[in-house]
């Protein structure tokens, strides 16, 4: 399920809401509009004028005569309209992860300058994948990967076993940089209670 998230500069358009209750409709044909309205952050009023004008346009068939037994099915034309807006919006996101990566690669060149040749990154989130891809290009080389939730301890990540904070120690790494946006300060006195005052920790905000 495609949804809405809360974000300072990518205003859900229409096509967007167009494709979030598409989506919401092909995941789940039990569902109602008040789900819809839910899953897609949209007023029930707007899903039911959304679905009105699906069937108008016969990308989506209702059958069922009450709201429980009422079910939403898209048609083949429906399908079509979905995966045209799928890929409108996928290739969208790539474009705005290949800038995320350009302006990312810049800004670690800097650490780079600084005579810095080896980092580890605390974080295995989904920013720390345009932090690695960036890195490839900055010149720094990655030791290992760390994040504190026990569930991605274990996991790959670009062919890195991700590992728990206390192994920071063995991965010689000659600088630290915090793949997260979120709880930052807290990372931070983590790695130092880890490694030392004195060790060189990079965040996304600060290079």
């Amino acid at each position: 399920m495609i949804e809405p998230f809360d974000t300072r500069f990518l205003t859900p358009t229409k096509r967007f809401r167009r494709l979030s209750v598409l989506m919401a409709v092909h995941d789940d044909a039990k569902t109602s509009q008040h789900k819809i309205a839910s899953k897609t952050k949209l007023s029930s009023s707007m899903v039911n004028n959304y679905i009105k004008e699906f069937r108008k346009t016969g990308f989506v068939q209702v059958s069922g005569e009450t709201n429980r037994t009422q079910r939403y099915h898209l048609t083949s034309k429906g399908e079509k309209e979905l995966l045209t807006l799928l890929l409108d919006y996928s290739a969208e996101i790539v474009r705005l992860y290949g800038n995320a990566k350009r302006v990312l690669a810049e800004r670690l060149k800097g650490i780079h300058q600084e005579g810095i040749e080896s980092v580890a990154l605390f974080g295995a989130a989904e920013t720390a994948e345009i932090v690695y891809a960036a890195l490839r290009e900055s010149g720094l080389s990655v030791t290992g990967i760390v994040d504190s939730s026990p569930q991605k301890q274990g996991t790959r990540f670009n062919g890195f076993s991700v590992q728990p904070p206390e192994t920071l120690k063995t991965m010689k790494a000659e600088a630290v940089v915090i793949t997260s946006f979120a709880k930052q300060q807290e990372i931070q006195a983590r790695i130092r209670e880890i490694l030392g005052p004195k060790a060189t920790i990079k965040t996304l905000t600060e290079f």
